[in-house]
């Protein structure tokens, strides 16, 4: 019995969304550990393993939901190994293994490739080695200016050593959208980015860090080469103009339903009221961090935050949600059905069936996925819906704000969370292509037949 299960063994050759699955759980794993050990806390005392791997799911699904407060709980060791978890999660495991590879010239053999083609989201091996180099040199370099900008701004108002650490954290955690920040350390200020909701450095810094790391490498990819070639894919402009439609519409919702709100923009300057409804506008997409406290935002602003976090990010991003390309698709099926066409035309291209029957599949996955997520946490944890709601879809969605759920889960509630973070960074379909074996071509089709529709 034993040789028979060792010879399965050894045929096992896992597909590439299931290796990509095995390599996130080893991440989260080893986060786990590293974790859990009294040097990683501030007090010098282990953390439950259970909270280790909460943060740890966290980090490595760049979602930034704690119940801790980073600056304060964690040691300088911690608050690295949960920046070295934000870095590979967000440009993917496979893509630091073959930064790896290349370092030492070893050849990238062609199941490689496919790992690393699912891991970008790309519909095509071609030139993958090549973009993940690019990947990495985008990475290093927006990070790399993004943190020299934010140290300069903050070495007016703390030490030099500390403003470059926190010039790199935050820029790291801002790119890669993770959303955890040490600002509360300081007992004089409040949660996340609140005190610089009207300051014009941290705000454009940070905002064009999100854009940046929400549109995915792929479109920067296109736009640098865009002097020199004069053209733009079609996913290049896809992302574009539906990630600015959303920013605009997102500034102008939040702003008119806050303006008049005492606990969030009335108290602001001009500035600051257009600082902060943009501000949260584009973090809702993914990145997490806020400038205005998300507990004092009126319902119908908590509800369209929810509605943008479902959206989310860009293919290829280190963002979740279910992508701003397939909003893109349903959108562009339901105006194809109103006026009568049978085709999704965008920018004069009609769009393959199979990216169509995909979108579908994933917007319904990732729907029935929050509402059931949601239904559970309605029943372990006593909170109001909204707040449920709100940090189920911020969870999927690896956003990573809160309405305050977080500090209260119970241990149910945390596991619910953590899967849904790691589901999310993943994506629902991937993870079924995971479970399930390879299929098998259909050697017939059934005749067709008409159902009535509305």
């Amino acid at each position: 019995m034993f040789g028979q299960f060792h010879k399965k063994l050894k045929r096992f050759r896992p597909n590439p969304p299931q290796v990509l699955a095995f390599g996130f759980i080893v991440m989260i794993a080893a986060g786990s550990v590293l974790l859990s050990l009294p040097v990683s806390s501030s007090s010098r005392t282990a953390m439950p393993f259970l909270d280790a791997l909460f943060m740890a799911t966290s980090a490595t699904c760049v979602t930034g939901l704690s119940f801790y407060n980073i600056g304060e709980h964690f040691s300088l060791f911690g608050q690295l190994v949960l920046l070295l978890l934000v870095q590979i999660g967000g440009l993917g495991f496979m893509t630091v293994a073959t930064l790896a590879a290349l370092v030492f010239r070893r050849r990238i053999s062609f199941r490689e490739r496919l790992i690393l083609q699912e891991a970008m989201n790309q519909a095509t091996t071609e030139g993958i080695v090549r973009l993940i180099q690019k990947v990495l040199l985008y990475a290093l370099v927006i990070e790399a200016v993004g943190a020299v900008v934010l140290a300069v701004r903050w070495m007016f108002e703390m030490p030099l050593g500390q403003a470059l650490y926190f010039g790199m954290f935050h820029s790291i955690s801002t790119f890669n959208n993770a959303g955890f920040d040490l600002f509360g350390m300081f007992p004089d200020r409040r949660a996340s980015l609140m005190h610089y909701v009207d300051d014009p450095v941290v705000n454009a810094v940070t905002i064009v860090l999100i854009i940046l790391g929400g549109i995915g490498f792929i479109v920067i990819s296109d736009l640098l080469s865009y002097p020199k070639q004069k053209k733009l894919t079609l996913h290049s402009k896809v992302v574009l103009t539906v990630s600015a439609a959303l920013i605009v519409v997102g500034t102008l919702v939040i702003f008119l339903f806050e303006l008049t709100n005492p606990h969030t923009l009335h108290p602001l300057s001009p500035f600051g009221k257009i600082f902060g409804a943009m501000f949260q506008s584009v973090t809702a997409r993914s990145a997490g961090l806020s400038t205005l406290d998300i507990e004092s935002l009126r319902q119908a602003t908590q509800f369209f935050i929810i509605l943008l976090m479902f959206v989310g990010a860009a293919p290829g991003s280190s963002g979740g949600g279910i992508k701003v390309t397939t909003f893109a698709i349903l959108i562009g099926a339901m105006v194809a059905m109103v006026r009568g066409k049978e085709d999704i035309v965008m920018f004069r291209y009609r769009i393959a069936k199979d990216r169509i029957y995909k979108a579908i599949t994933f917007t319904l996955l990732s729907f029935f996925l929050i509402v059931l997520a949601a239904m559970v946490l309605s029943t372990t944890e006593d909170y109001p819906f909204l707040g449920i709601l709100f940090e189920v879809t911020s969870a999927y969605a690896t956003t990573g704000m809160s309405m305050g759920l977080t500090s209260q889960l119970t241990t149910p509630g945390k596991i619910v969370i953590m899967l849904l973070m790691f589901i999310g960074r993943l994506g629902p379909v991937t993870l079924a292509f995971t479970l399930t074996s390879k299929a098998e071509k259909e050697l017939f089709r059934y005749p067709e037949g008409k159902i009535t529709i509305g």
